[in-house]
């Protein structure tokens, strides 16, 4: 029997390679000769390099760039030496998390530092960067990036304009001349996990905004520059940003990554399994089990889950979940495709004792499951 462990992590209390080591254990007490591959995986989110340094086994590289607003930090990203592949996450450098909240103020932020790490990565070798672009602090559309690779914005005056949000509507040109000669030759995918328009109701602005700090006027105002800058794309590379799926993402990011980079915009758990030659690995499998720290609603919109389940559907493979908890009924589980589920808040004393111990209740929960087979 072949058994394929593919988990997210459970945040605060398992890793995904914990998580697949307890199945193992628990599954081998029961079914000893059973064929176990541990395959972790990760949408994108938080812990996302730790999943893709298992497949490219890379080194972190820490080098000091500029932060949101222009103030030198440290910033690590992974490399592989070997594949010649980097992954960087933008919020390393121009994410929210680098700030209080009481400092969050997108109009003024910048993705400078973000292409600063870019361009260590081109300087260090490197032909493939895969960039997380989740959890950013900005909503200059990617301008901070560009400006570290050699771009530069211009307004009327021929004047090269500050690369921050509250400035995209002053620019009417962009120039090439000094662009990084070997970035079109480097192969670019992005992960991003919202579908938003760069402008209007449902654009960076108008969504994304007010949690960055944002007041209404200065959503209003960002919107603009957005929409401004939209004219400027268009002219400049013949591409209809609006129309862009995900061109919203981190505050233009997506459009940013497209036009600047030529990068391929992706869902986090897609390029995970990519990286991860997930469907490759899973062929001939008996049962797929996966889990993260709660099955619910939001589990189906391009989470760890979903991914799973679409790679085993396609190969008609049962899957299994092992969650920290459950807010859905059997026949939903059903519904999406589950045939067997368990959570750790059914074994477990109270949240403290399942955060606390979740190795052990997994364990317990792989032992329950390899019953049911043998």
């Amino acid at each position: 029997m072949k058994i394929v462990i593919a988990p997210d992590k459970f945040k605060n209390s398992l890793t995904g390679l914990q998580f697949c080591n307890a199945v193992e254990v628990g599954i081998k007490t029961i079914l000893p000769n059973a064929t176990i591959l541990k395959l972790p995986l990760a949408d994108g989110g938080d812990g996302t390099i730790d999943v893709v340094n298992h497949y490219l086994n890379g080194t972190i590289v820490k080098i000091q760039v500029n932060n949101p607003f222009f103030q030198p930090i440290e910033a690590s990203y992974l490399y592989s030496e070997n594949s010649k592949t980097a992954f960087i996450e933008m919020a390393e450098a121009s994410g929210v998390k680098l700030l209080e909240p009481y400092e969050f103020d997108c109009k003024k932020a910048t993705t400078l530092g973000t292409g600063e790490m870019i361009l260590d990565a081109i300087n260090k070798g490197a032909t493939k960067i895969i960039l997380g672009i989740g959890g950013s602090a900005t909503n200059d559309c990617g301008i901070g990036m560009a400006v570290a690779l050699g771009y530069r914005f211009l307004d009327k005056n021929r004047e090269e304009i500050k690369p921050i949000g509250a400035n995209l509507s002053q620019i009417t040109s962009i120039d090439f001349a000094g662009v990084h000669p070997k970035l079109k030759s480097i192969q670019f995918q992005v992960a991003c996990d919202v579908t938003n328009p760069l402008y209007g109701e449902n654009g960076a602005a108008y969504v994304y905004g007010a949690q960055k700090g944002a007041s209404q006027i200065d959503i209003e105002m960002l919107d603009k520059g957005l929409k401004d800058f939209s004219k400027i794309i268009k002219k400049t590379f013949g591409v209809e940003a609006q129309l862009v799926k995900g061109a919203g993402a981190a505050g233009g990011m997506g459009i940013a990554s497209k036009v600047f980079l030529n990068g391929a915009l992706e869902s986090g758990i897609q390029l995970v399994k990519h990286l991860a030659n997930f469907d490759a690995h899973i062929e001939d499998a008996d049962w797929i089990i996966t889990g993260e720290g709660k099955l619910d609603s939001q589990t189906f919109l391009g989470k760890t889950i979903q991914g799973v389940i679409a790679s085993a559907n396609a190969k008609n493979i049962r899957v299994a979940t092992f969650c920290g908890a459950i807010d859905l009924d059997k026949n939903s589980i059903k519904k999406f495709g589950i045939d067997y589920s368990d959570a750790v808040l059914k074994h477990s004393k109270n949240l403290d004792d399942a955060m606390q111990n979740g190795f052990d209740y997994v364990k317990i929960m792989a032992a329950k499951f390899a019953n049911t087979l043998s």
